[in-house]
């Protein structure tokens, strides 16, 4: 592209010099003519008053007195009536001679009837012509030699942002998203790095979005997998017992629609193509719930998981992200906490309040203000769980908080429902 650039600006710069170089070249030729023909015609008018008044004078003419006065001329004078003329100047410019050179001639006749003849060498005329179209060619040489430097910096000017934006294009299709933020001061160029770099963005994006739903799954399954588990191991722990595999079975069965509820709900804001449908949900009936999933697992470490406070309240959620929320609360008391295990309800007017405590030694100071930073975790966990619940909570209008880091205790925040409210406390 370079070199194509630099010999169409060559091109059309030769083509522009010719046009103009060429009639500006004959139009010097002319003039050089012209203006050497007016010299030598006022040196026969001068040469003529010369001799009108040497005759008047003296009555006769002085040839050597020309000479002086006009060199490198040949010059005849014939007065009027005479039978032949005085000569004078350089013999070798008399058109008589066959040796003579090229000739320019001048032709002027006076008042007395003075006829004079000048002739001189158009060698002069000549050499004047081609200084002059020297001096043309030299001009339009400097103006190609100009037009060629200007278009080679405009064409580097041109092709470097290309080969910039395709280098960047490679990299964003090798997988580096990372924004190449150059700009190159052409309106054009700047506009396609622009789109370069929000597609950097964008990509970047959906790439992250896929990462973290690999990571989100992986952790928001293993709750409901090990519930599964558990459920398996018992109903082959009772398998003489049909009443009790029955339950189990049916345990397991709620387990597995769990397990698929959370899949989609995964998949679907992973690919953004779902919005939260919130909706009045008694929180009672959920939270009953959650306490028989995880009460086996507690009371395998002697520990208790109770439900405590206003019974009966309702909240404007999401039934599947509600029990995420509240189960990434749960086993992380569980795992990083110690002791009973409370869930705590409150109703604070314009929304309810669902606390989750432990007895354990509480967050580290160093880790309350990043606890709900992704990948940060105090005892070898993953640092997803708290994250994750955040960012889904936070989907729908709702928010969690850490309001205490001994004993821990994290409070959900969710929209009052319109269901009704019992007083009774304690726990349940």
């Amino acid at each position: 592209m370079r070199r194509r650039m630099v010999f169409s600006t060559l091109v059309v710069t030769v083509i522009a010099v010719m046009l103009l170089g060429l009639p500006l070249g004959a139009l010097t030729y002319k003039l050089v003519h012209d203006e050497s023909s007016r010299q030598l015609q006022g040196e026969a008018e001068l040469i003529g008053a010369e001799s009108d008044t040497m005759l008047e004078v003296h009555g006769q003419l002085y040839p050597d007195e020309f000479d002086r006065d006009h060199p490198a001329r040949f010059i005849r004078i014939t007065p009027a009536g005479a039978p032949s003329g005085a000569t004078a100047g350089d013999p070798a410019l008399d058109p008589e001679n066959p040796g003579a050179p090229g000739l320019q001639k001048a032709t002027a006749t006076t008042g007395r009837g003075t006829l004079v003849e000048v002739w001189t060498s158009a060698e002069t005329v000549q050499q004047s012509v081609v200084r002059a179209w020297l001096g043309i060619a030299s001009l339009s040489l400097l103006a190609i030699g100009v037009a060629v430097g200007l278009s080679m910096f405009q064409a580097r000017r041109l092709t470097l942002p290309l080969a910039d934006l395709a280098a960047t294009a490679e990299r964003l299709g090798s997988g580096v998203t990372t924004p190449w933020g150059h700009r190159y001061g052409i309106p054009e160029a700047d506009r396609v790095a622009e789109v370069l770099d929000r597609s950097a963005e964008r990509i970047a994006g959906l790439i992250a979005t896929e990462r973290h739903f690999a990571t989100d799954a992986s952790h928001q399954l293993r709750t409901p997998l090990t519930a599964l588990t558990m459920r398996l191991e018992e109903i082959i722990a009772e398998s003489g017992n049909p009443d009790v595999v029955r339950e189990e079975g049916e345990a397991a069965l709620a387990q597995t629609e769990r397990l698929v509820e959370t899949v989609e709900s995964l998949l679907g804001r992973a690919r953004k193509s779902q919005n939260p449908e919130v909706e009045a949900v008694e929180l009672d009936p959920v939270l009953h719930h959650l306490q028989a999933e995880w009460q086996p697992v507690f009371q395998q470490e002697r520990r208790e998981l109770v439900i405590t406070g206003v019974s009966g309240l309702t909240a404007v959620t999401v039934p599947t992200d509600l029990t995420q929320i509240i189960a990434t609360l749960v086993e992380n008391a569980y795992k990083h906490g110690a002791g009973t295990v409370t869930i705590r309800r409150l109703d604070t007017g314009q929304s309810v309040r669902i606390e989750v405590s432990d007895e354990g030694e509480g967050v580290p100071e160093h880790l309350s203000g990043r606890i709900f930073e992704r990948e940060v975790s105090g005892d070898g966990g993953t640092g997803l769980g708290l994250a994750l619940a955040r960012h889904i909570a936070e989907s729908e209008g709702a928010r969690i908080e850490l309001v205490q880091t001994r004993p821990t205790t994290f409070a959900l925040f969710l929209p009052a429902g319109a269901g009704g409210l019992s007083k009774m406390t304690g726990p349940v």
